[in-house]
């Protein structure tokens, strides 16, 4: 997987926090650059996401 950019990322704030997102917390969601303030709000953004998916494709 090729390296995520800040630059790429649909948003430019966090939006669990609204700080502003931080190039060690990026993710990948639907083929997009998503952005978060920290590597904690990207990863609690990864689970729920995971959850819900799951459950849609049950």
């Amino acid at each position: 997987m090729s390296k995520l950019r800040r630059e790429d990322a649909v948003n430019a704030d966090c939006p669990w926090s609204g700080e502003p997102i931080s190039r060690d917390a990026l993710t990948l969601y639907r083929g997009h650059v998503v952005g978060f303030c920290n590597p904690g709000c990207r990863d609690k953004f990864e689970r729920a996401t995971a959850a819900f998916d799951q459950a849609i494709g049950e």
